[in-house]
């Protein structure tokens, strides 16, 4: 063989060479992305499945992957044969091969165990919804999922109304306190934050040290009282959630007070509202609390609403401003039921011979998209770390 010859078939093979080594972040990329999207669709119809349970009254049970190993294996590989045609061995034609193995190892286990158990029972915290709130969920969403009832107070007393269609005064009303929020947070006039509470203490000037004065001016407020020889620390304490129609700053001390004593009957779990007239919405003013669910009462909320509860029309207050259009559906998470694998629908699942979906069509696809993303981001809140199985990794070998 001639050495231009050669050298050209020499500079085909690192060609090769150098091909097998730009294709290994491509299948990374690839990996990494269909991994990504098989464990997702695994959770979400684990959700869906576990919401059918819910309905036939069957436990519940998760399972995750705690572990992804994927191995790569590249080979190239070349050679050299006689042509097919002209003078044997006077000319050698070139062979190149190559060739892709990959070797996936997925560890999978139960997601169970008291702690699990026990998140799986606990109410949400106030500090989840407002949470959510912060990312531009609709709060007649957010509480249509959440909460399990809205308890009103009226003259000192307060009224509960439950967010369950089985109670029809209950729902019907715990519908229109929810549109009514909801109403106000498309005007951007909805604030969720904590009730800042002023905390003040008066101490004796002689007993406080020199050394110390200087840690306290970092922590408190300091004012010297000369008339009677003591010193007042005063310092702002963030106190429970409030969801108001009104910047909660413009309060006055004693209007935060008051609040912060009726607060002290409130739960972890209770997210408190306070409307007040001569601001947006205040054409029906209104104060309370929601309680809130846990994850376990949600998918047996949603469940229920696959038989005999199910959700169905509640028009707004006649109070209530203008609510933008799709945003009151019948249902809080509608599904489709059928006895063939659905059509254009994002995952399903089978169960009894019979399939269940996400409702994706319609005027109210984008509220059950929105739902469901909404179901499966509290799930994430509620799930514990899975145990790890060696190191999780993705790895390459040529």
């Amino acid at each position: 063989m001639k050495p231009r010859t050669l050298g050209k078939y020499f500079s085909y093979f690192l060609t090769l060479i150098l091909l097998t080594g730009c294709l290994s972040p491509i299948a990374l990329n690839r990996a990494v992305i269909a991994y990504d999207e098989a464990v997702t669709d695994a959770i979400s119809q684990q959700l869906l499945v576990n919401i059918v349970r819910a309905h036939y009254r069957q436990p519940i049970h998760f399972t995750g992957v705690s572990n992804i190993a994927a191995t790569f294996t590249f080979a190239a590989n070349a050679g050299a044969t006689p042509a097919l045609g002209g003078l044997a061995g006077a000319t050698l034609m070139p062979i190149f091969g190559g060739s892709l193995a990959e070797s996936p190892t997925i560890s999978i286990v139960p997601i169970e165990g008291e702690e699990f158990t026990k998140r799986l029972l606990t109410p949400f915290p106030q500090s989840k919804l407002t949470l959510l709130l912060r990312q531009h969920y609709d709060v007649d969403m957010l509480l249509r999922m959440m909460a399990q009832e809205v308890r009103m107070e009226d003259s000192g007393q307060y009224g509960v109304y439950r967010n369950s269609p089985s109670d029809k005064t209950g729902y019907e009303m715990f519908r229109r306190v929810a549109l009514h929020l909801s109403a106000i947070q498309d005007q951007n006039q909805l604030y969720a934050e904590p009730l800042l509470l002023t905390h003040t203490w008066t101490i004796p000037a002689a007993t406080i040290a020199p050394d110390s004065f200087q840690s306290l001016q970092k922590e408190f407020v300091v004012h010297y009282n000369t008339a009677d020889d003591t010193f007042s620390l005063r310092k702002q304490i963030p106190g429970p959630i409030l969801i108001t129609n009104y910047d909660p700053d413009s309060l006055s001390e004693q209007e935060r007070e008051k609040l912060n004593a009726r607060a002290r009957e409130w739960d972890v779990s209770d997210v408190a509202f306070d409307i007040r007239d001569g601001y947006s919405g205040g054409e029906w003013p209104m104060s309370g609390f929601f309680r809130l669910r846990s994850f376990h009462a949600i998918l047996g909320f949603l469940g229920k609403s696959l038989g005999a509860e199910a959700g169905y029309h509640v028009e707004k207050d006649s109070r209530t401003p203008p609510i933008l259009g799709n945003e009151n559906p019948d249902l809080t998470l509608a599904f489709s039921v059928s006895g063939t694998p659905p059509s254009g629908a994002d995952f399903s699942i089978r169960w009894d011979n019979r399939y269940y979906a996400v409702n994706t069509s319609g005027p109210y696809a984008r509220w059950n998209r929105d739902a469901f993303q909404l179901l499966f981001l509290l799930f994430q809140m509620t799930v514990t770390d899975l145990p790890r199985i060696g190191v999780p990794s993705i790895t390459i070998a040529k």
